[in-house]
Order: structure tokens, then C-alpha cells, then sequence
């Protein structure tokens, strides 16, 4: 039986989808991308934000006029949205045949046999007190459906924060550390399939090991996946600003096959809409902790993520914010309106803003941050950087590659021009000679 399967979501998300697919490959099925072939699809789906949502429904509600129509002889949801919204899908989309919630995605084969069976079950389980579900076993094969060079590898699971936007702790439940040996046994396997550089994913990495060993581990984990032989680079994802520590700090310093590259959301730099948000810094703590990296780490890369538009946000609160991006011009910067989400304090809050205001707001934020952007991309001209091969560029003498930093899928790329042949995930020494918007234009330099 062929299955197509549907990824929606974060890259958190894609871990989950990629463990699935393991699982039902060993069970025998085969995969399709190709919807017209398949007998059964299982949609991954997400509920972060309202557009994220709606992208889940909208897919499930495809997906369900094919099940109508015969063809497919299975239709599943998974993930956040299936969580959240579970009586809701089984009563508005009935051709959905089975949900599996977010700590049951080791029972999607269990799900598809009954479904094929005869059986229409829910597959999920207490998500506050449940153990990170994956199983790292020797006998468990991912299918790693990013290319082979790069993987991500999800440290935990779920997440304490509660800020006061946030749905996530309601459908991934409690923080849960995956314990390490199981982490560094994982990046081993991954390594043995061809990645060089392994992701470390979680709502939360900074704070990995406090539920199992009663510290923060990601320094140790990140000294024990550097002693992994063939691995190339590792990359921080996530990483909340209050939990990095100097003993981090130093890790990333001295540890060569760390990128020098942190994602620190921090959502706003207004002191009341912090409060209100629930963050747990203010402006001068980031101020502060952005400072240090840059003077421990002076190539460091610094990612973040914002929210415009949070209720009770006035337009002074949105100047602090314009002066916070202008001030500490990030490397990387993205923006979401703020959505209000069912079951969160913040969706009842007063002061809600108007859409319009929300994306003018956010286009003011996107449109300095581009500046900030193309003057760095200016100022790196004539540097050279270490990159990785992603793949050729279709009928040129010219290849895409990442350096330490750019993430896939939300950073730029890396634009060679050579007429050498390069394989992807070949690492190759370049001189940037030029750039366009948020990406850089290089030649190889040295034989490499």
C-alpha cells in the first residue's frame, strides 16, 4: 500500500513526520508524494499560529474530498492540530479516519491497520506526564526527508514557559528531555546516512536535562555530539535568552563544530508588553545578554523572531521595538502578527489590534530589518566563509550552498560560481564578490 504523507508546521513538527514514516516503512508500507497513487494519506498538522491552522484545515479538507471520492482508502490527522481539535475534525471532516495525538505517533501503524480494518480509533495519551515518546532504538529507522546532509534532531519535548500567547504547553504537554545517550546514539545513525550537520531542535534547547539530571545539559550534549566522528557542524536552535548560560556561552566559543550561530527568540523589547506576554526578560537583560555573546563570540550570528501587534501594544511600545531591531541589528530577524489563540490568556486580554495595523506594523519592522540585512551583506564583501554544498542551480555553472549562518529554510543561501562539480553537502572555502537582498554571491578560493 502506498501512503502519502503530509508535513505541516515547524521543523519540530517534521522530526515527528520523519519518525512516522520510519515506522510504517519497517511495517511494510511504501511512501508516495504523489496523491494520485495513494491509498492512504496521513496529514501532520500544526495549530501554532491562526494561519498555520488554517493551512492544516484547509489540507485535511482536500484531503478528505479524495477520501470521498474512493481512491484513498485511509485518511489520518496527526499532530498539533489533530491534539487541539480532535472531536472538532471527527465531527466536521468525518472522512478523517483516525487521530493521533502528539505523544501517539508511535502508533500511526497501529492507527492505519485498524482504519483499513474497519475501525475509526483516536489514538491519544495524558500529554502531562508522558515521557518523550521516541524510540531510538537500533531496530527504529527515520527516514530523514531533508536530503541526508542536514538533519534535525528534536532534544525534547513540550515546553513550561506558558507564555501568555502561546497554545503549545496545552498540546505538547510538560518539558521532556530526551535522555542523551539516546540523543548522541540518534546523531550516530544520522551521521552513518550522510548528514554532516545536525539541528538541534526543541520548543525550548536551553534547557535540556533539567527535568532529567537536574541542570542544564546542552553544554555536556553538545561536547558529547562534537565527539561524534563525521559530524561537521552542529546548530542551536531556540534558545531562550534567560536560560543561556556562560558555561554555553563558552561551549559554543571553543567547540569548533558548533556553529557560531544562536536563534534567541525574544519576541518584543517593550518592558509592558514583555510582562504581558509573559516573557521572562526585559529590555535591558536582552540588551545585556546580546552584548556578551557578541564580545565572547565575536563572528557569532544572532537569529531572532518577533511578534507585532500584541494586544494592548500601543504605537509607543511599537518604537521601543523599531529602536530595540535598529540598536542591536540582528543578523537574521522575522516577524508574525500576533494571532489570538482559543485557551490562552492573551486571546482575552483588551486592547486587541486591528489587522491592518498588525501588517503595517510588521512591514515597518521587515522593511528596517532589510536595511539592517543588505548592510551586512554589503559588509561582508571581500570576506571568505566555510560553506555547505545544497545542490546545483539548473543549467548554469553556479551551486546554492549555507554557511554557519544560514539555517535551511529561513536563512539565505550562499550563491557559488564555478564550473568544478560539487556534490551536495561538499564543504568548500569561498570569497564573498557580491550580493543580492538576503543572499551572498562567492567563488571558491584554495583547493578545498
Amino acid at each position: 500500500m502506498k501512503i502519502l504523507f503530509i508535513s505541516l508546521g515547524c521543523d519540530k513538527n517534521l522530526v515527528d513526520t520523519e519518525m512516522m514514516l520510519g515506522t510504517l516503512v519497517q511495517k511494510g508500507y511504501s511512501i508516495t508524494d504523489d496523491e494520485t497513487q495513494a491509498q492512504a494519506v496521513v496529514v501532520n498538522t500544526c495549530c501554532f499560529i491562526n494561519d498555520a491552522k488554517q493551512e492544516s484545515i484547509n489540507t485535511l479538507l482536500e484531503m478528505a474530498e479524495l477520501r470521498k471520492s474512493g481512491g484513498i482508502k485511509a485518511l489520518i490527522a496527526a499532530g498539533c492540530l489533530a491534539q487541539r481539535y480532535r472531536d472538532e475534525i471527527q465531527t466536521e471532516i468525518p472522512e478523517v479516519d483516525a487521530i493521533v495525538g502528539t505523544t501517539a505517533i508511535d502508533a500511526i501503524a497501529d492507527a492505519l491497520e485498524e482504519v483499513l480494518a474497519g475501525n475509526h480509533h483516536k489514538y491519544l495519551k495524558d500529554i502531562s506526564h508522558m515521557p518523550a515518546v521516541y524510540n531510538h532504538s537500533a531496530q527504529h529507522k527515520r527516514m530523514v526527508t531533508t536530503g541526508g546532509h542536514y538533519a534535525y534532531l528534536k532534544i525534547a519535548e513540550g515546553c513550561d514557559k506558558h507564555c501568555s500567547y502561546c497554545i503549545i504547553p496545552k498540546v505538547r504537554g510538560h518539558y521532556r528531555s530526551i535522555p542523551m545517550e539516546e540523543l548522541v546514539q540518534e546523531a550516530e545513525r544520522l551521521v552513518a546516512f550522510g548528514a554532516k550537520e545536525i539541528i538541534l531542535v526543541a520548543q525550548e534547547t536551553t534547557l535540556y536535562g533539567m527535568d532529567l539530571y537536574g541542570r542544564k545539559c546542552l553544554p555536556e550534549l553538545l561536547d558529547r555530539l562534537c565527539a561524534v566522528s563525521g559530524i561537521y557542524w552542529v546548530r542551536l536552535l531556540y534558545c531562550y535568552p534567560e536560560e543561556i548560560t556562560d558555561e554555553l556561552i563558552e561551549t559554543i566559543r571553543k567547540q569548533e563544530k558548533v556553529c557560531s550561530y544562536l536563534d534567541i527568540p525574544i519576541q518584543h523589547a517593550s518592558d509592558r508588553i514583555l510582562k504581558r506576554m509573559g516573557r521572562r526578560t526585559d529590555r535591558q537583560e536582552l540588551t545585556e545578554m546580546i552584548a556578551k555573546l557578541r564580545e565572547k563570540i565575536p563572528e557569532i550570528c544572532l537569529r531572532t523572531t518577533l511578534i507585532t501587534g500584541f494586544p494592548g501594544e500601543t504605537e509607543e511600545d511599537h518604537e521601543v521595538l523599531l529602536d530595540f531591531v535598529d540598536e542591536m541589528a540582528f543578523d537574521r530577524l522575522g516577524v508574525f502578527t500576533y494571532s489570538p489563540e482559543e485557551d490562552t490568556p492573551a486571546a482575552l486580554f483588551e486592547g486587541q489590534i486591528d489587522e491592518a495595523v498588525k501588517l503595517e506594523r510588521q512591514a515597518e519592522l521587515m522593511e528596517l530589518q532589510q536595511e539592517i540585512a543588505f548592510e551586512k551583506a554589503q559588509d561582508a564583501m571581500g570576506s571568505t566563509l566555510l560553506v555547505m554544498v545544497e545542490g546545483k542551480v539548473p543549467d548554469e555553472h553556479a551551486y546554492v550552498a549555507r554557511s554557519y549562518k544560514d539555517a535551511p529554510n529561513v536563512d539565505g543561501f550562499v550563491f557559488i560560481q564555478t564550473a568544478r562539480e560539487l556534490m551536495t553537502g561538499d564543504f568548500v572555502r569561498v570569497k564573498i564578490t557580491g550580493s543580492y537582498e538576503y543572499d551572498l554571491i562567492g567563488e571558491i578560493i584554495g583547493d578545498q
